[in-house]
């Protein structure tokens, strides 16, 4: 049976080490988080998750959801209990708005629990997760009265949210839609169409489930820019709060996945169910990315979730399963067979693991706080910052931390020999679940050229300068430090690839735009790899300072040091190489005329 343990200790020394949390008391919302109310939202989520929702995992998979011959749909035994149990203790509450009955906390927090529920259970975290999104662009974008109407449930867990944008003819490019929205006179609209791949979007968990859904009015442009958002729930709301009669929107089926099969991922016919516009009409591009965004930096969170999971259970097989000899002799002489552990290409599955889970953990949670910057901070500048450095950031952990998450996934499978092989010890779980992550809320690849083909030239490249320097500030800093210099040597490196990197997009990719296509992957990977070099760097100095104040756990800290080593020795160097193939160009990869590829009888 799989086995889950939360990594609380790490998390606390993210987020009241490495961040300082408490040290943002005097903005908005974080006067609630003092350290002891820290700690326990930490250990209290961790708690929940380990004890209540990962022993579902397992059993959610093998059963899966059921559709019923009305539409309707069960979750898998115990999923409704559990949520539940979620509900009440208020775990969904945590980082939302006081004024709409949330706690006000910084999302920081809020990322900690969702770290919790997707490690411990991706495809139950999936129900509430996109509710977050949904939640988001109906504060952004809503009338006060939609507000009023949804959000006070949808915060409470009362009624959960999802996202529908793709439709069976298209996905990324949302501006061929075809679902319809027609004015019925009264403020509301028609909505009719088929959207599909919409994660939970039917189930047993609420009795509500508020849609949001990109259609188009009549005579609308037939682009993005021809598209509104709209709100369309289940069942409908009555002036006075209380649910009405349902709306003619129905589960047409539930894809058969890969993965994630304890999360109902519905084709939803929408036949003339009535909706209300949230914000102006053909302006429903906005408000997506609102959404899209949320759920980005929710995704880039599976990604290093499963690493995790994937890679407790591998440490766990390790140190029990026995197999031939160190190489330096016998480890236990007494026994027939050395653990596994002590082989070296054992070692190295399971420190690119710890390296690459440990630093994403670091990355997410700051890239939380910049998320609680962009709107809480004191200056507009501090606020400008911080939303340029997200938002130049979510593609990375997105692209970066779900392609290397499935990479770690399925070297901990490796682990196991032929038992990864076997459903019963779980470790194909981890793996199919850790798949769809490079996959949904955008593709990879579109990832990447978001942050090439966007990001990097916004506003004239300011928001790469700024990272540049905030990564060249942080090693300038450490050179100076004996223990930390060697590292930063190493980073400073792999920063100069990244540069390097850039400059040669900039001298390249307006003559042939295949070159940036081209090189659009390589290049998220390489500033993947600076940036958990920048954390890595950043963790190693706080464990160093920590050591020097004689703490209680001293090898806690140790292996922070010796970890942050191994990540620059070992992934650094990869920066190089990619730039290398990077600067490539198109020219090969394009060369060949599509009757190529075509088999010949």
């Amino acid at each position: 049976m799989p086995i889950y343990t939360a990594p609380t200790r790490d998390t606390r020394f993210v987020v009241n080490e490495l961040l300082d949390l408490p040290s943002y008391g005097n903005l908005p919302g974080f006067e609630h988080a003092t350290p002891d109310m820290i700690d326990t939202v930490i250990n209290e989520a961790g708690k929940f998750c380990s004890e209540v929702l990962a022993p579902l995992n397992k059993s959610g998979d093998e059963e899966g959801c059921t559709r019923h011959e009305d539409g309707s749909v069960t979750t898998p035994k115990g999923f409704k209990e559990a949520f539940g149990q979620y509900r009440e203790s208020g775990w969904g509450t945590i980082s939302s708005p006081e004024e709409f009955g949330g706690q006000g906390m910084p999302h920081v927090l809020g990322f900690v629990i969702e770290e919790f529920m997707a490690t411990s259970n991706q495809a139950f975290a999936m129900y509430p997760g996109l509710t977050t999104g949904a939640i988001s662009a109906l504060i952004a974008k809503g009338s006060q009265e939609q507000k009023e109407k949804y959000l006070p449930n949808m915060i409470a867990g009362e009624w959960l949210g999802t996202m529908n944008l793709t439709e069976p003819h298209c996905g990324t490019d949302l501006g061929m839609i075809r679902t319809k929205a027609e004015p019925n006179g009264d403020g509301s609209y028609s909505i009719t169409g088929t959207k599909i791949f919409i994660s939970a979007g039917e189930h047993d968990l609420t009795d509500n489930i508020i849609h949001l859904v990109l259609a188009k009015t009549p005579g609308a442009p037939d682009s993005t820019k021809g598209i509104s958002l709209f709100v369309v729930p289940k069942v409908l709301v009555n002036d006075d709060g209380s649910l009405g009669d349902r709306n003619p929107v129905t589960c047409g089926s539930i894809e058969h996945k890969m993965g994630i099969h304890a999360n109902s991922t519905c084709v939803l016919n929408y036949d003339g169910a009535k909706g209300w516009m949230v914000g102006e009409e053909n302006k429903g591009l906005a408000a997506m990315f609102i959404m899209m965004n949320a759920a980005r930096l929710g995704v880039g969170i599976q990604g290093y979730a499963q690493a995790e999971v994937a890679y407790q259970n591998a440490v766990a097989y390790a140190l029990d399963r026995r197999q031939g000899r160190a190489l330096t002799g016998p480890a236990e002489p007494e026994a027939k067979a050395d653990p596994i552990f002590v082989h070296p290409d054992v070692r190295r599955m399971l420190m690119d693991g710890k390296a690459f889970s440990e630093g994403m953990r670091a990355l997410c949670l700051w890239g939380a706080l910049q998320v609680d910057l962009t709107h809480k901070a004191e200056t507009e500048e501090e606020r400008a910052a911080a939303d340029q450095m997200i938002g130049l950031l979510t593609p990375v952990i997105k692209g970066y931390g779900t392609d290397k998450g499935y990479d770690v996934a399925t070297n901990m499978q490796q682990v196991f020999g032929g038992h990864g092989y076997v459903e019963e010890w779980g470790m194909s779980q981890f793996v199919r679940d850790a798949r769809i992550a490079m996959i949904y809320e955008g593709t990879n690849g579109v990832q990447a050229m978001d942050l090439c083909g966007r990001k990097l030239a916004s506003k004239g490249g300011a928001a790469i300068q700024a990272f540049f320097k905030m990564v060249g500030d942080e090693i300038a800093a450490a050179k100076s430090d004996e223990t930390l210099a060697p590292m930063a040597e190493q980073l400073e490196k792999a920063l100069a690839q990244h540069q390097a990197a850039t400059m040669w997009f900039m001298n390249n990719a307006m003559q042939n735009p295949n070159h940036l296509g081209a090189g659009a992957h390589h290049y998220m990977h390489i500033m993947g790899i600076v940036t958990l070099g920048f954390f890595w760097l950043k963790m190693a100095k706080v464990a160093k300072d920590a050591l020097a104040g004689s703490p209680e756990d001293p090898a806690f800290y140790e292996a922070k040091i010796a970890t942050a080593r191994y990540y620059m020795d070992r992934f650094l160097p990869d920066a190089g190489a990619l730039r290398r193939k990077l600067e490539t160009g198109a020219d090969s990869m394009m060369a060949l005329g599509e009757e190529a590829f075509q088999t010949a009888a």
